[in-house]
């Protein structure tokens, strides 16, 4: 077998097949073995305790003031997207809004799974409204406005908090970034109408919702953001992209030197 290694002009090696179904095969048991831990760590995600929601929470939504189990829709589990949109905010956050142009395909397939959906952002409903349709999205999206849920769930900050420079996120203290941060939670409602809160996840753990980066990582360049001010600084709401430049025809080349 030819084990020679040749370097494109990027400097990347290039073997021979069989060297490469090699290597690949290599790299196959290693990504068997995250996906066996991926396993794990989901049983004992679903194995955490749960906590019972007591407040009384109350969320602005297009039919009028609705309470937490009524999110649920039927159904008898609820995943909720915190999403960063302030009051006063022209936009959401580019970020949040990545995760969300994900949302609509998937909440047919979850709702097959007893799976409710939906989006909740500490703006008024109104200004939730106007960006909602601004983006073209029909997954639910209420407003927790006027209520505490945003900050009992760690992803809206008291003006004490930015004052003192120091908010509790994903499960610490640390310095005061903005007055809204991501993150994704996840209850259950049984019975008896109880609502318990089974998961919450922030910082990095917000990628569970961002597919695109899924089939990024499986690219020779990656993410690419070494260079970037911080990791999502390329993201811009689906609007806002430059267009794409348009391919030359292929006859392009030859009437140039014609």
């Amino acid at each position: 077998m030819n084990t020679a290694v040749h370097t494109t002009a990027s400097h990347h090696p290039v073997v021979s097949p069989d060297q490469w179904l090699q290597e690949r095969k290599a790299l196959l048991v290693r990504e068997k073995e995250l996906l066996h831990l991926q396993d794990q760590i989901a049983r004992e995600r679903r194995a955490l305790p749960w906590t019972r929601i007591d407040r009384p929470y109350t969320f602005d939504t297009p039919e009028g003031p609705r309470a937490l189990a009524d999110l649920f829709e039927g159904r008898g589990q609820l995943i909720v997207q915190h999403f960063m949109l302030g009051a006063g905010w022209e936009q959401g956050c580019p970020s949040c809004s990545f995760m969300a142009d994900h949302t609509d395909g998937m909440t047919v397939h979850l709702a097959q799974r007893d799976i409710a959906f939906v989006a909740i952002s500490h703006a008024p409903l109104a200004q939730i409204a106007r960006f909602r349709q601004r983006m073209g999205w029909k997954f639910r999206w209420v407003s927790s406005h006027g209520s505490d849920f945003n900050h009992d769930f760690h992803v809206s900050f008291t003006p004490e908090e930015k004052a003192r420079g120091e908010v509790y996120y994903n499960y610490r203290m640390q310095p005061f970034e903005i007055e809204e941060l991501p993150g994704i939670s996840v209850f259950v409602k049984n019975g008896a109408g109880e609502v318990f809160h089974t998961y919450s996840a922030y910082r990095r753990g917000v990628e569970a919702m961002m597919g695109t980066y899924r089939l990024i990582d499986l690219t020779p360049r990656g993410r690419d953001e070494d260079g970037l001010s911080y990791p999502m600084a390329w993201v811009r709401h689906h609007d806002r992209y430059d267009p794409a430049p348009v391919p030359a025809p292929a006859s392009a080349c030859c009437q140039a030197h014609a």
